[in-house]
């Protein structure tokens, strides 16, 4: 019961801040409606159940009573859960024909605004930069996805944070070891967000930096409270905020505009761990629908998309492509084209035959 008040609490606060940095003569107008089929929460019933669980387990994750723990603080582990929604499977009337088997068909997420709170905690017995490597959350078109397959190996672990890298979709990281040694401008643990057509590759060596949308320092481990993270999409808005240091306050972390997200993508999260390790527990997930009012020019601004794209980004790969040119462009290119040509073999005919005239009259 305190859990779920301090849930609602939280909410609010959280809606509180929106309408103060959104607000303006016109009222903003939010509410917002908790998904529990794209949520994960105690006791986790049915989790990584093939038949009627809402979540799948991969690797070495597992359900304890109080969280999921992604990977133990061990070496060489991985671990995630992805979201999944399974239909209600109507059971077969007595003296009937047998129902046939389950068929596992998955359902992805298709909401137009939503928010997504996390509560996890990260902790081990790792010093300062002798940890790792962290965690992922992931809102993408594939799930399920860890990697390549390396025959009689198996499933290799994906280099980003245990996942395959080249996604489609919304990565947003807690990053908790700095690989590249010699930059100094970021403090660990850090978060970052990146959104990927597909084309992009996550530079593990650099931490991802090359292609960061934003990010902030959050000191996350082996914190005796709770830690949240909330990442809300709203009218094309991609906001991160951090409630990590026991005072019940959200602090900005990442604010990017112009973020265009498809629809019908999974929600998960999966983490890695190499020569340094961590445990990585997930306690819950928790999904909101948001209803926001729009005006007509936002309602044309926001209409559906079907790659993720970042406005105004120059990122190697994310550049928008090349409106075609029309007929007439077209045309005009051509025909001036042709006359350059014919002017070239014009002047040059002209300046043959001088030659041809000047070597004629040296010859007499």
């Amino acid at each position: 019961m305190a859990a779920a008040a301090a849930g609602r609490w939280r909410a609010g606060l959280w809606l509180l801040a929106l309408a103060l940095r959104l607000g303006g003569p016109r009222a903003e107008q939010t509410e917002e409606h908790l998904k529990r089929e794209h949520s994960l929460s105690k006791p986790y019933q049915g989790v990584g159940s093939a038949s009627s669980g809402l979540w799948d387990l991969q690797g070495n994750a597992m359900v304890m009573p109080q969280y999921i723990r992604l990977t133990p603080d061990l070496q060489s582990k991985r671990g995630a859960v992805w979201n999944r929604v399974l239909p209600q499977t109507p059971l077969p009337v007595r003296g009937s024909a047998p129902a046939g088997p389950i068929v596992r068909r998955e359902f992805p997420c298709y909401l137009r605004d939503w928010e997504l709170q996390v509560h996890f905690k990260i902790h081990g017995q790792g010093k300062k930069n002798l940890n790792g490597d962290g965690f992922a959350i992931w809102y993408t078109k594939d799930r399920m996805q860890p990697g390549e397959r390396s025959g009689a190996l198996g499933t290799v672990p994906g280099p980003v944070f245990g996942s395959k890298d080249n996604f489609l979709g919304l990565g947003v990281f807690v990053d908790t070891y700095p690989n590249e040694e010699k930059q100094q401008e970021r403090v660990f643990p850090y978060i970052s967000a990146m959104v990927n057509n597909g084309s992009l590759t996550y530079d593990h060596d650099r931490d991802g930096r090359p292609t960061e949308l934003g990010g902030c320092t959050a000191m996350v481990r082996n914190l005796n409270h709770d830690t949240f993270l909330v990442i809300r999409y709203v009218k094309r808005r991609l906001t991160v905020m951090i409630d990590i240091d026991g005072k019940h306050e959200w602090r900005d972390c990442i604010d990017v505009p112009g973020v265009r997200l498809p629809r019908g993508y999974y929600f998960g999260t999966s983490s890695v761990t190499g020569d340094l390790s961590d445990n990585h527990d997930i306690i819950s997930l928790k999904l909101y629908q948001l209803t926001v009012e729009r005006t007509a020019e936002e309602e044309k601004r926001d209409r559906e998309v079907y790659l993720p794209v970042v406005d105004n980004l120059k990122l190697p790969g994310m550049e928008a492509p090349l409106e075609p040119m029309s007929g007439l462009a077209l045309f005009l290119i051509v025909f001036f084209s042709l006359v350059a040509i014919v002017f070239a073999i014009v002047i040059g005919v002209i300046v043959y035959n001088k030659w041809q005239e000047q070597s004629r009259k040296h010859f007499y």
